[in-house]
């Protein structure tokens, strides 16, 4: 029997406060709330600290929570189909949209559902949990983004919408990124909050290495890719390795390398780049093809992990039993598959505006070197059309002081595609 309006209303604003308390409860146990602490830089609808069941301390409170999680655990599973499909279909943008996340926050039969009905990031256009950072974007209609630059503590935070809104708490922080200067090179630490850039962290999504020169850089991820042979590393680690479970993968894995052509002369100039995808098969843009896409749930955020203990200063080194693999992996093989390798749109010189210029539809509005459209740049074998060579995957430039706009699509995810764009902000004295 299908659930009125009214009905399915207050349901929505019991999970509500469900979340809520379970927020409340992660807090007092002395965590974060997940706030940023970077005053307007910061937003209230960061992701969760928490989506699944957790354990309390308290005899009294786990009984609690048992009966309240068994209340609603014992819907009929039409019934409750409904109820998420129903959720799912009308909050489509956030943050309305974090009532469907509410709703994998109840008990384990509603996290299962929850997950069934809630498509893939390249099916549906919509970021909903985590996961959907790691997925390829939708292939028609590219995933609208905005970069905001904090000079003073070297962050940088990526927010999903067109352009920054008036009331700052409704923008949904997606990841956020910090650059870390060290005696003899640069690094981008990538996280999905805005307070924690350590690399033992629960939060912590991959990477960003440069060379001395600027020329060259390495993503990292701390999860393996799905369908991905990993190839080890041929330096030997420095680092103590200690034992992590099998069915725990984390680590660092060489994802994808961006490299800039090195500029002998100093002419001044637009950035020529290339960027090789070791992550994703170069046959995934053809008709029928399919990129990597994971469809659980990044692992940190859905159950307790104990990452290994680090010393200050450090990241950790992971072995894994089954390979005797170290951290740093040096490349992913994709079936072996040549990769996807990405190149920058070539701009064209307006004689009349003495300037490069590049059609960004409206999305950028200030000149900048550091502005790019990334096409496919594929073996003529493969025959893919033309106009499939000519679409833009990945857009990025500037639109303010300090703000910038991201669109990525298919088969990048928002993850690759900000790293990607992380590039453009470090020094290259050999580029330019």
């Amino acid at each position: 029997m299908p659930l009125s309006a009214m009905s399915l209303k207050s349901i929505v604003e019991q999970l509500k406060e469900m979340r809520d308390g379970i927020g409340s409860m992660s807090r007092r146990a002395g965590g974060s709330d997940g706030r940023a602490n970077h005053g307007r830089m910061g937003s209230r609808h960061s992701w969760p600290g928490l989506w699944a069941e957790q354990p309390l301390r308290h005899g009294q409170g786990q009984e609690a929570a048992q009966q309240n999680q068994g209340r609603w655990a014992n819907l009929p599973p039409e019934l409750l189909l409904d109820v998420i499909q129903r959720v799912e279909g009308s909050e489509a943008t956030w943050p309305a949209r974090r009532q469907v996340v509410a709703c994998a926050h109840v008990c384990r039969s509603w996290r299962e559902v929850t997950k069934e009905v809630v498509k893939t990031l390249e099916e549906c256009g919509r970021i909903t949990f985590p996961i959907s950072l790691k997925q390829p974007g939708p292939r028609e209609q590219p995933v609208q983004c905005f970069v905001r630059r904090d000079r003073a503590t070297s962050t940088y935070l990526l927010y999903l919408g067109l352009s920054p809104s008036l009331n700052v708490e409704n923008d949904k922080l997606l990841l956020a990124a910090r650059k870390v200067r060290r005696a003899t090179r640069t690094s981008f630490v990538i996280s999905l909050r805005s307070d924690d850039f350590s690399h033992s962290s629960s939060t912590y999504v991959g990477k960003l290495k440069p060379n001395f020169l600027g020329t060259k850089f390495t993503i990292f991820d701390s999860q393996s890719p799905p369908d991905a042979v990993v190839l080890p590393n041929n330096k030997p680690s420095k680092r103590q390795s200690k034992q992590v479970s099998p069915r725990l993968p984390l680590g660092n894995y060489n994802v994808a390398t961006v490299t800039y052509e090195l500029t002998v002369l100093r002419n001044r100039g637009p950035r020529r780049m290339q960027c090789t995808m070791h992550s994703i098969p170069a046959q995934c843009i053809q008709e029928g093809g399919k990129a990597p896409t994971p469809t659980g749930t990044i692992q940190s955020l859905d159950e307790p992990v104990s990452r290994i203990p680090s010393t200050k200063g450090k990241e950790p080194a992971v072995e894994f039993s089954s390979t005797s693999l170290s951290a740093d992996l040096s490349g992913l093989a994709c079936t072996g598959e040549a990769p996807l390798v990405l190149k920058n749109k070539a701009p064209r010189w307006h004689e009349q505006l003495q300037c490069w210029c590049l059609n960004f539809r409206g999305r950028v509005t200030v000149a900048s070197v550091k502005n790019f459209q990334l096409v496919a740049s594929v073996d003529p074998s493969l025959n893919v059309p033309a106009a499939e060579q000519e679409k833009v995957i990945l857009q990025f430039g500037k639109i303010g002081k300090d703000i910038f706009t991201m669109d990525y699509r298919y088969p990048l995810s928002a993850f690759q595609a900000f790293a990607i764009c992380l590039t453009s902000f470090d020094t290259k004295p050999a580029c330019e």
